[in-house]
């Protein structure tokens, strides 16, 4: 017996919408950890790392990166329908397979991204590790942080371009299908890292400098998302009716095409626009109250980056091939 199912709504056929809150959370996780990486980088490499003299988030940074990173894997396991067979991802390579490619890529950047910790981590902190081999890595790790923080912004941008390449492999569902979302994804967990060092960071200029990137980060969004949804308005009429629940005034889904565009891109954009006329040796223009709205930004860039995968993981659901 053949039997077809024709209805869309998730509320009458719950199955259909295989993943849930946890791959959501997984795909914001695991590019909040991939922009952190490299940001974490950028303030190491930069003119020789200018900025990490006196700065906590020079090693602060680094360590949240295996933290947030775990804390992401922790929640796909969790989603797993069989979970005791999860070593099978690494009993073979396909080179063919995002899924593969994921694995394994998760699997070498979860060391490395440790590695990056104990060559920032302080010497005054070395009490944390309860083993003297870790200590003399460490100190070992130091001469070499910047190579090491090198190798961890490749492996950052891989992660934050395969959490969207994850989804856009999916041909039968249209609102994934899109070559453009691999680089929305990965915009968004730059962007996203860039605002949470803006957070950790304790020096002005540290904070000043990744709030003048982030602007560029989200200018780059801007320009990127309607080109994501200009490209599927304009391909089938699949991919065109996939967008229209971000559109549609009677969709429920309209409050996460909104909260996109308002809260992770406009209003984040405009409230530290105007830094960009502060030149860096001029922290001493950031007052209070300056800073707050720095802070603010950074937050609701953060929040927007979990309503883009939300949105995406859900919305992307609901599309389908007539």
């Amino acid at each position: 017996m053949e039997v077809t199912v024709t209805g869309l709504n998730a509320l009458a056929f719950p199955h259909m919408h295989i993943w849930d809150w946890r791959v959501a959370l997984y795909l914001f996780l695991g590019g909040l950890s991939a922009g952190l990486a490299v940001m974490a980088a950028v303030l190491h490499l930069r003119k020789n790392g200018e900025l990490v003299e006196g700065e906590a988030a020079s090693w602060i940074a680094p360590l949240c990166v295996p933290v947030v990173l775990g804390l992401g894997m922790l929640f796909i396991f969790l989603d797993l329908e069989h979970k005791l067979n999860v070593y099978r991802l690494y009993l073979t390579v396909q080179p063919l397979s995002p899924m593969s490619w994921g694995s394994w890529g998760l699997l070498a950047f979860f060391p490395l991204s440790a590695l990056f910790v104990l060559a920032t981590l302080p010497e005054r902190l070395y009490g944390w590790l309860m083993l003297d081999s870790l200590r003399n890595l460490a100190r070992r790790l130091t001469e070499s942080v910047r190579i090491i923080a090198f190798i961890n912004l490749l492996m950052g941008i891989f992660i934050g371009i395969y959490t969207g390449v994850l989804l856009s492999s999916f041909v039968a569902r249209p609102l994934w299908n899109s070559s453009i979302l691999p680089v929305l994804f990965l915009l968004s967990a730059l962007s996203a890292g860039a605002a949470l060092m803006i957070i950790v960071s304790r020096s002005l200029a540290a904070k000043l400098f990744f709030t003048k990137l982030d602007i560029f980060l989200i200018a780059a969004e801007m320009t990127v998302l309607p080109l994501f949804f200009y490209g599927q308005y304009t391909s089938s009429s699949a991919h065109r009716a996939s967008i229209l629940p971000f559109f549609a005034f009677t969709h429920e889904y309209l409050w996460f095409g909104s909260a996109i565009i308002l809260l992770g891109v406009i209003f984040p954009f405009a409230l530290v626009l105007k830094l960009l006329e502060i030149r860096e040796g001029h922290v001493t223009a950031l007052t209070p109250a300056v800073l707050f709205r720095m802070n603010l930004s950074a937050a609701l860039v953060l929040l927007g980056s979990a309503i883009v995968r939300f949105a995406f993981v859900y919305a992307g659901q609901l599309s389908h091939y007539l």
